[in-house]
């Protein structure tokens, strides 16, 4: 464990949410298994799958609700509702005395909205339900879930939060793709993933420090020997165990870890 990382942990967690909503479901680390949807030679051998569907927490929704595009407007309904509401700004049922009930005096009517229809007409605005805040020098990255199927009828965006410096509503923007469908999304399947990462990863900088080497003659020797541990050995070897990169990558981990 490193100087920073210790004294991370020393003060605060590296993520903290805060359930605004009552009721709603409280995030969920994210699962290796991808919720059990990962086929099983996936989940045993490929650790690249696995770890990248574990890094992060599943955000879901804070009550069922649904929206319909017809190809210019959005209606939404939530569950146990009959009747369809045409979209612009909508609070959650209910939340706004919630809320103002809670808050200190100059803040009550500024709860947040749940829903909101871009001015681009297919892009929706939704709010998690959360407010997150990040250790320092730490951002939230929020994105669609990891290695699970997704819906054929709306995309997610991909966006990036410094949490660490801004304290407001978690939310995601999707983009709806089909119209005439009611489509559903339920308060006890996970929505979104979010993943914490520290800053000094994306900056300017830190992506600018890149090379590329144009061909094979500019390979180092080092670089073959390494091509042939990591391709040519696991071949060549008369009895090759299954798996060596997950083995190796777990006992690394576990080892980092104590």
């Amino acid at each position: 464990m490193t100087e920073q990382s210790s004294d991370r942990a020393a003060s605060e967690p590296l993520v903290t949410f805060h359930r605004f909503v009552p009721g709603a479901r409280v995030p969920q680390r994210a699962d290796r298994s991808a919720i059990g949807t990962m086929p099983t030679r996936a989940f045993r051998y490929c650790e690249p799958i696995v770890t990248a569907s574990s890094f992060g927490y599943y955000i879901f929704p804070p009550i069922t609700f649904s929206l319909m595009w017809n190809g210019t407007d959005v209606i939404w309904t939530w569950e146990g509702q009959e009747n369809w509401y045409p979209l612009h700004v909508a609070q959650l049922p209910s939340f706004r005395d919630t809320f103002d009930a809670a808050a200190p005096e100059e803040i009550r009517e500024f709860s947040p909205p749940f829903l909101g229809a871009m001015q681009e007409g297919d892009i929706v605005q939704v709010w998690s339900g959360l407010v997150a805040r990040t250790a320092p020098g730490w951002s939230l990255l929020v994105r669609p879930l990891a290695n699970l199927p997704r819906s054929q009828n709306y995309e997610l965006y991909e966006g990036i939060v410094e949490t660490d410096r801004w304290f407001g509503p978690l939310f995601t923007n999707l983009r709806l793709t089909q119209t005439n469908v009611p489509i559903e999304f339920r308060a006890d399947y996970p929505f979104f993933q979010v993943q914490a990462i520290p800053r000094a990863v994306y900056d300017d900088q830190a992506q600018n420090d890149y090379r590329v080497v144009p061909d094979l003659q500019g390979l180092r020797p080092e670089d073959w020997d390494d091509y042939y541990d990591t391709v040519v050995r696991p071949n060549v070897q008369e009895d090759r165990p299954r798996g060596q990169y997950a083995t190796a990558a777990r006992k690394r981990r576990k080892g980092e870890q104590d």
